[in-house]
């Protein structure tokens, strides 16, 4: 018989052991949630009760384990990430190195990582900001309130950012932010906050996301520069009659049989950097499931 709330989370994670991370923490999140404040009820109603005959009550309203995890389980079935879903490409390796303009997942990595610049110096500026002010203001009386609303706003952030990577990424990612307890005091809260693993993995990820995001932004710009440049090398010589390549004030035409090779060139590129940039979503996706999801 499970006797408290603890065990019952224990009991469902076990039931759970080979679901994804991200499901196993929705899952125990809400668990705790429904289980704390429906006894916090009942203790209400009913103050004579055992703790153990309200749990029992509570449970048998909510689910066993068992019946918990079917119940996940079912609805993670139903709503894989779309981008989740591999596309199976036959053919040659050459065949499947051109097919990546209909793979969704490379436009997804690539619009992500357009967003990532837009992001990332968002998270970076609260973070630095947040932390600051947070350090100074602990010798005030309102230093305490500022805190915990600042690691509250990171979990806020966080859950956004969650739910870009699923949508953009096909990586499966916590779908409801974390439980906290509501009748904690203030320091106690700060406490529970300050010694989640998850509160600073989640300020390293903002961080980290500055510096990606930038290196994304320059690596796409830079690509698409050259890529444009050299496809539009025979419409700038012939059409508006100017040098396609100037240099320290001199000018260089090309020769007219070189225009394909600067028009394929430039397609090439572009390609090889899409199949780069859905290696990247996938590599960035792992990283920010290691970094952000707990069981």
């Amino acid at each position: 018989m499970i006797q408290s709330v603890e065990g019952y989370l224990e009991a469902l994670k076990a039931e759970l052991k080979n679901s994804d991370v991200a499901t196993v923490q929705d899952a125990l999140g809400d668990a705790e949630e429904h289980l704390r404040a429906a006894l916090a009820s009942l203790r209400e109603e009913r103050p004579g009760m055992p703790e153990e005959e309200l749990l029992a009550r509570v449970i048998e309203q909510y689910g066993s384990p068992e019946e918990t995890a079917s119940a996940y389980r079912e609805v993670e079935r139903r709503t894989t990430p779309q981008l989740a879903k591999e596309n199976q490409l036959s053919g040659s390796a050459l065949s499947r190195f051109f097919s990546v303009y209909a793979d969704p997942r490379a436009w997804g990595a690539l619009l992500y990582m357009l967003i990532a610049f837009a992001t990332g110096v968002v998270y970076f500026t609260w973070a630095i900001t947040g932390l600051s002010l947070s350090v100074s203001f602990v010798i005030f009386i309102f230093g305490f309130p500022f805190a915990i609303l600042f690691l509250l706003s990171v979990r806020g952030l966080i859950l956004i950012e969650g739910r870009l990577v699923e949508a953009l990424l096909g990586v499966r990612m916590p779908r409801r932010p974390l439980f906290t307890e509501k009748n904690l005091k203030w320091i106690e809260r700060l406490k529970q906050l300050v010694t989640d693993l998850r509160t600073w993995l989640s300020i390293l990820y903002m961080i980290i996301q500055f510096v990606l995001g930038t290196v994304y932004f320059v690596l796409i710009v830079t690509v698409l520069s050259f890529s444009f440049a050299s496809i539009a090398v025979p419409f700038v010589q012939e059409i508006l009659n100017q040098a396609p390549i100037q240099m320290y004030g001199a000018r260089y035409y090309v020769p007219t049989w070189s225009y394909p090779l600067f028009v394929f060139g430039g397609f090439l590129l572009w390609t090889m950097f899409m199949n780069i940039a859905r290696w990247i979503g996938q590599q960035h996706g792992r990283m920010a499931k290691a970094l952000l999801v707990t069981e």
